[in-house]
């Protein structure tokens, strides 16, 4: 245990020497976010009704939330690849902290999603978003964004150590997150839903956690309770998911 934090340092300077040298990974799964942006922004935001907001200043605080999210999906996927190819039996064959695989992914994930905030919000300055809070809301809304896609990355890592296949952790990671993104405020203010799945979107916690970025982006006050519910949300899923994969993980073969 007394080597877990020089072991943990090399598990995520090694995956992140592997983004530097495939920065096709890092490149690919910028361009959907991208692509979301333009197309809600310049295809369905005439026809999306914000009230007293800028739609692309509604859409991209979501937009960068769904981000981290996706990003957290590399978790499971990087996870599979290793145990497919065998790296995490080598792993397991040297004298590291055994949690050092794991905690080293999850981290150099949330390195590499703050690379991608920065480059969605400079996409987002280029077609007229403009941050209106100020330096602290700034880092707060980083820091939530940040917990937020550390919270997923472990039931990423979860299903990607029980698939053990790369394909299988793609779909298995997306097929879930897909609903829960586009029930959520994301994209449009839940009352606009019906009233059955508005009441679902507001208690999804990826509305949570967009709702207080918008808020710190906008400049405005947060709703009363928000910002304590997003932080229950993102500890409560580490808090049940990293001891079930981390229990997976020592079972995988």
């Amino acid at each position: 245990m007394h080597n877990a934090f020089p072991d943990t340092m090399q598990m995520i300077r090694r995956n992140l020497l592997l983004y530097f040298r495939l920065p096709q990974l890092v490149v690919f799964s910028s361009i959907q976010p991208v692509m979301f942006v333009l197309l809600f922004v310049y295809v369905f935001g005439g026809a999306i009704n914000t009230p007293g907001v800028k739609y692309v200043n509604y859409l991209l605080p979501g937009i960068l939330v769904q981000t981290v999210l996706f990003g957290s999906m590399m978790t499971g996927i990087g996870l599979a690849a290793d145990l497919s190819k065998g790296i995490i039996e080598r792993f397991r064959s040297l004298p590291i902290w055994r949690g050092a695989v794991l905690a080293g992914r999850t981290i150099s994930d949330v390195i590499r999603n703050i690379f991608v905030i920065l480059l969605m919000t400079g996409v987002g300055y280029a077609i007229g978003y403009r941050f209106q809070g100020n330096f602290g809301d700034a880092l707060l809304a980083l820091f939530i964004m940040l917990l937020f896609g550390f919270a997923f990355s472990w039931i990423s890592a979860l299903i990607g150590i029980a698939v053990k296949d790369v394909e299988t952790a793609q779909s298995a990671g997306f097929i879930w997150v897909f609903p829960l993104v586009f029930a959520s405020s994301i994209f449009v203010p839940v009352q606009t839903m019906p009233d059955w799945l508005e009441a679902f979107a507001r208690n999804n916690p990826i509305s949570h956690v967009a709702n207080v970025v918008r808020s710190l982006s906008l400049g405005s006050t947060l709703e009363k309770g928000e910002l304590w519910i997003s932080f229950v949300w993102m500890l409560g899923l580490v808090a049940v998911f990293a001891p079930l994969a981390i229990k997976k993980y020592r079972k995988a073969g």
